[in-house]
C-alpha cells in the first residue's frame, strides 16, 4: 500500500479525481434470481392452513412486530403477539410434533419452547411464563438435579409429543422482552427464521393497510460521486400517502455511483406498531435495478447481517433507520435480487433516470414511492459566507474516502497537503460551500499521517493507524494492544483507530458494527494490584458494562463484538439483595454496583430451593409452581456471587 501512496505523491490530484472501476456499475441491470431458501423450496400455498395461530386462535389478534424488522444487531426473527398486555394467556401448539427443546433464561428468549413438526419445520414460542404439561415436570426435576434455574435442555422424538391445540405453556414477560407479548417463530431444519406470513391463512391478522414513507435518501459511493453537487449524504422527504404513492417533488441532481436509501415502516389494522417491510423493489427508467424479500434469514449466521443492510453508522449516530437499497461490500444476506453493481446507480452527465420504488407488507398492500435524479457533472464551485473564519481543520473517512473539510479565510482555497515521512501529495479542492471547503483523498492508495494547511500552525495528525482487510484472519498490535480480527469481525476494509488516555483505551469507534467477535488483549502502562477481582469493561456514556478478561501475567485478553472505549476496572464490593415481599412467595430485590450477578443459590434448612432471576427489574423469586423444593420457612441462607468473584451469603429467618 506504501508504496502506491508513493507513486501518487508525484501527481497532484486533479480538482475531480476519478473512482476506481469497481465503484461504477451499469445504469439498470436485469437482477439475478437469488438462491432459493428453504421457504420457497415449500410451494407458496402449501402450508396454507397448517398452523394455527398459537394466541387465541380463531379470534382477532394483534402484532406488536412483524418478521424481518429491523432491530440492533439482529432481523426480528418472527412475530411478536400480543397478549393484552396481560401475562399467563394459553399458548397453543401451532401444528403436531414433539417438543425438541426447551431454554429458561433472564436474557434474549427467556423461557422458550421448540416444537418440532414431521413436515422437518420447528415452531418457536418465546418470553413464556410458565411451561405446561409432562415436560414442565420434567424441567423442574432437573433444576434440582443441575441446582439451577436456568438451565437448556433437548428431548428425543416421541418424549414429549403434542397435539395440534395442545396447551403448552402460558405467555409471559420474560428474557430480553420488554412488555408482555408471544414470540413466535418458524424454523426449518438449518435454524432458518422463516416467515410466517407468507403463507397466508391467519385469519386473526388483518392488515388492509400499505406501507408509509417516512424519508428517502441518496449517497455517493465513488470518489467522483456527488448528491446535489456535494460528496455527503442527501435527505428528501417525501410526500404522499400509503397505498396512492410518495414522490420527491424536485429533481436531485446527481453524478458518479451513488446508492438509495429508504426510510418506511408498515402498520396492521387496528394497531399503531411501526412494523419491518416484507418486500421493497426499485426500478430505473423501467429497468430492474434492485429487490429484496424478507421470507427467511439464518440464524444466527445471517441475522447480524443487518448491520450491512442498513446505514449503521447513521443509525448510531442520529437515530434513523435506512435501509440500503444496494448490496454493500461485506453483506452475506441471500434476500436480494440484484445484477452485477449490486444495486449501485451510476449517472452520467446530462442524463435523467426516473426511479420508481414499490414497497410491499406481507399482506400484499403495496406503497409506490417516485423520484428523479439527473446527472450533473462536478465541477469546482464556491460559496462565501460573510464572516470571517479563522482556518481550522476536521475530517472523516467514508467508505474508503477521507474528507476533510477547512473553514478557510481565503478568498480562493489553497490546496491541502497530506503527508507520510518525508512524502507529500497536494490535494486540490473540490468545492466549497459557506467558505468551507472540502477534499476527498482515497485511502486505498495508503494512509497519510499528517494533514497540512496554509493558516494552521501544527500539523493535523490522521488517527487511523492501519487498515484492516476483511475475509481472513488479521493481527495489529503496538504497545498499548493487541487485537486480533476473525475473518468476519469487519464487513469491509476497517480504517483501524486506536489510543490510550486516562487509563482508557480507544479500538475504533462504537459506530462501526462487528459481526464476529474480535480477541483483544490490553496492555496496562501500570501494573495492576488485584488482579483476580480486575476486569476489562465498555463504556458507553458514562456506564460500565462488563468485558471479562483472562490474565496472562500484565497482560488481560477478552472476546468483543463491540469497538468503542474500554478500561480495566476492580470490583471488591459483593452483590447484595434484600427481600422485598412474601406474597405467595419469596421475591428478592437484588444489585452489585460494577460487574453484575453471575450466580445465585437459595438453601431452606439446608436444602436446595429454586429461584428464578429476571435482569429487568433485578429480582429473584421463587417459583409457585415449584413441587420439589422445601417449604418457605424456618432458616435460610441466600449466596450471590458477582462477575468479579465477590461472594455474599444472607441468613435468613423465614
Amino acid at each position: 500500500m506504501n508504496h502506491l501512496f508513493a507513486k501518487l505523491l508525484l501527481l497532484a490530484l486533479p480538482a475531480l479525481p476519478l473512482s476506481c472501476s469497481s465503484d461504477s456499475g451499469p445504469k439498470a441491470d436485469k437482477p439475478k434470481a437469488p438462491k432459493p431458501t428453504a421457504a420457497q423450496d415449500t410451494t407458496r400455498h402449501a402450508l396454507d392452513g397448517y398452523f394455527l395461530f398459537p394466541i387465541k386462535p380463531g379470534q382477532p389478534n394483534l402484532l406488536a412486530a412483524s418478521m424481518g424488522e429491523l432491530r440492533p444487531n439482529h432481523f426480528h426473527g418472527g412475530l411478536d403477539i400480543k397478549t393484552n398486555g396481560t401475562v399467563d394467556l394459553p399458548v397453543y401448539a401451532a401444528a403436531d410434533g414433539y417438543i425438541s427443546r426447551l431454554k429458561q433464561s433472564s436474557f434474549g428468549y427467556g423461557n422458550v419452547l421448540y416444537i418440532t413438526h414431521p413436515n422437518g419445520l420447528t415452531t418457536v414460542y418465546g418470553h413464556l411464563n410458565h411451561f405446561k404439561g409432562a415436560v414442565a415436570q420434567e424441567l423442574l426435576r432437573r433444576q434440582y438435579e443441575k441446582r439451577t434455574y436456568e438451565l437448556e435442555l433437548f428431548f428425543e422424538p416421541g418424549q414429549f409429543p403434542v397435539t395440534k391445540g395442545e396447551v403448552v405453556a402460558l405467555s409471559g414477560n420474560t428474557g430480553g422482552s420488554a412488555g408482555p407479548h408471544l414470540h413466535w417463530e418458524v424454523r426449518d431444519a438449518k435454524d432458518q427464521q422463516l416467515n410466517p406470513l407468507q403463507w397466508g391463512g391467519f385469519k386473526e391478522i388483518q392488515d388492509h393497510v400499505a406501507p408509509t414513507v417516512v424519508m428517502a435518501a441518496v449517497e455517493p459511493l465513488s470518489i467522483d460521486g456527488r448528491v446535489q453537487r456535494r460528496f455527503e449524504k442527501r435527505l428528501f422527504t417525501p410526500t404522499g400517502a400509503p397505498g396512492t404513492g410518495f414522490s420527491v417533488a424536485d429533481t436531485i441532481s446527481a453524478y458518479g455511483t451513488v446508492g438509495l436509501l429508504l426510510q418506511a415502516f408498515d402498520r396492521f389494522d387496528n394497531a399503531w406498531n411501526k412494523n419491518g417491510l416484507y418486500r421493497v423493489e426499485v426500478q430505473v427508467n423501467g429497468q430492474p435495478l434492485y429487490a429484496h424479500v424478507i421470507n427467511g434469514i439464518g440464524f444466527p449466521d445471517e441475522t447480524r447481517e443487518v448491520n450491512q443492510h442498513i446505514d449503521y453508522e447513521y443509525l448510531m449516530t442520529s437515530r434513523r433507520t435506512f435501509e440500503k437499497l444496494w448490496v454493500d461490500d461485506g453483506n452475506q444476506l441471500s434476500i436480494y435480487q440484484v445484477g452485477p453493481s449490486k444495486g449501485k446507480l451510476r449517472v452520467e452527465a446530462g442524463q435523467v433516470y426516473d426511479v420508481q420504488m414499490r414497497l410491499f407488507d406481507a399482506y400484499g398492500n403495496v406503497t409506490p414511492l417516485h423520484l428523479v435524479l439527473r446527472g450533473e457533472q462536478p465541477e469546482y464551485w464556491q460559496t462565501r459566507a460573510a464572516a470571517v473564519r479563522k482556518p481550522t481543520l476536521r475530517y472523516d473517512v467514508l467508505r474508503n474516502i477521507l474528507r476533510v473539510t477547512v473553514d478557510d479565510t481565503t478568498r480562493t482555497a489553497p490546496n491541502l497537503t497530506l503527508l507520510r515521512g518525508s512524502r507529500q501529495l497536494q490535494l486540490r479542492p473540490s468545492y466549497t460551500d459557506q467558505s468551507r471547503t472540502v477534499y476527498l483523498y482515497d485511502l486505498r492508495a495508503g494512509l497519510p499521517e499528517f494533514m497540512r494547511f496554509p493558516g494552521i500552525t501544527n500539523d493535523q495528525r490522521f488517527d487511523r493507524v492501519a487498515a484492516i482487510p476483511a475475509g481472513e484472519e488479521q493481527l495489529f498490535a503496538n504497545n498499548l494492544v493487541n487485537v486480533v480480527f476473525a475473518p468476519r469481525t469487519n464487513y469491509d476494509t476497517l480504517y483501524l483507530q486506536t489510543g490510550f488516555k486516562d487509563k482508557t483505551w480507544t479500538i475504533q469507534n462504537p459506530r462501526t458494527p462487528i459481526q464476529q467477535a474480535m480477541r483483544v488483549t490490553l496492555k496496562p502502562a501500570e501494573p495492576v494490584a488485584d488482579k483476580p477481582h480486575a476486569a476489562a469493561y465498555l463504556i458507553r456514556g458514562g456506564t460500565a458494562s462488563w468485558a471479562g478478561g483472562q490474565w496472562d501475567g500484565e497482560l488481560l485478553s477478552f472476546n468483543t463484538r463491540n469497538y468503542g472505549q474500554f478500561r480495566i476496572l476492580t470490583d471488591t464490593i459483593p452483590p447484595s439483595a434484600r427481600l422485598v415481599s412474601r406474597a405467595g412467595g419469596l421475591t428478592f430485590k437484588v444489585s452489585d454496583n460494577l460487574s453484575g450477578l453471575a450466580s445465585y443459590e437459595l438453601e431452606i434448612g439446608g436444602r436446595f430451593r429454586l429461584l428464578r432471576f429476571e435482569h429487568k427489574n433485578s429480582t429473584l423469586f421463587t417459583v409457585r409452581t415449584d413441587t420439589l423444593g422445601p417449604a418457605l420457612r424456618g432458616p435460610a441462607r441466600l449466596r450471590l456471587t458477582d462477575q468479579a468473584g465477590n461472594e455474599r451469603v444472607l441468613q435468613l429467618n423465614l
